[in-house]
């Protein structure tokens, strides 16, 4: 009797060790999971980071572009980008054009390429010296409609793909807001704003708009 109780305390003594062995090695995985877990979410937080320096630093390079969307392809040749530029500007904000030194620094089709299975002109991208230029010519062109031999065009400023993006994001609540003539407007790099009982409220994502 005395041997078989004997028998059963290093039993229960070996379980025992072992259900301490495997908590251990429990507690090592899960601590190695958090530790992979931390360094992911480090990882994209920099990648995150990394991505909106990127963006920041496109903006910055286009800050005194303007795009002009509408032209036809093939219009540019024979006078140059530039020229029409400043034709469009003589012909539809010629006061505007009186009051500033306009300086161009260069015009361009962008894309370079055409792409065949595009239906629409590509933009001509205009680069101004100042951008006070760019700022005064775009507020200018929000209140008018902008026309090249009949056939209307917008103004609009450059942008990176990634803040274009997300401004478009913004396209269906944008509108649903200027229909109830709240006064929508978007901010950089993409946050919308709007008048509301009095007061304008800004909104950097969705997510905020909603609670």
């Amino acid at each position: 009797m005395k041997n078989t109780i004997e028998e059963i305390k290093k039993n229960l003594d070996a379980l025992n060790s072992r259900a301490d062995n495997m908590e251990e090695r429990i507690s090592n995985l899960e601590d190695g999971n958090i530790e992979l877990l931390q360094a992911e979410e480090e990882r994209e937080a920099r990648l995150k980071r990394n991505e909106e320096t990127l963006r920041e630093l496109s903006d910055t390079i286009r800050r005194c572009n303007v795009r002009i969307i509408g032209i036809p392809e093939g219009e540019e040749k024979e006078k140059g980008a530039e020229n029409l530029f400043k034709e469009i500007m003589a012909e539809n904000c010629p006061n505007l054009v009186r009051e500033m030194d306009l300086q161009v620094t260069e015009a361009n089709r962008s894309p370079n390429f055409i792409n065949a299975r595009r239906p629409t002109p590509r933009h001509i991208v205009v680069k101004l010296a100042k951008v006070n230029d760019k700022e005064k010519i775009l507020r200018t062109a929000r209140q008018k409609k902008l026309t090249y031999k009949g056939t209307p065009i917008r103004l609009s400023a450059d942008f990176s793909a990634e803040t274009l993006q997300a401004r478009r994001e913004w396209n269906d609540i944008f509108k649903n807001l200027k229909d109830k003539n709240l006064q929508p407007r978007i901010l950089y790099p993409a946050k919308i704003s709007f008048k509301y009982d009095g007061e304008i409220k800004t909104f950097p994502d969705k997510q905020k708009l909603r609670e």
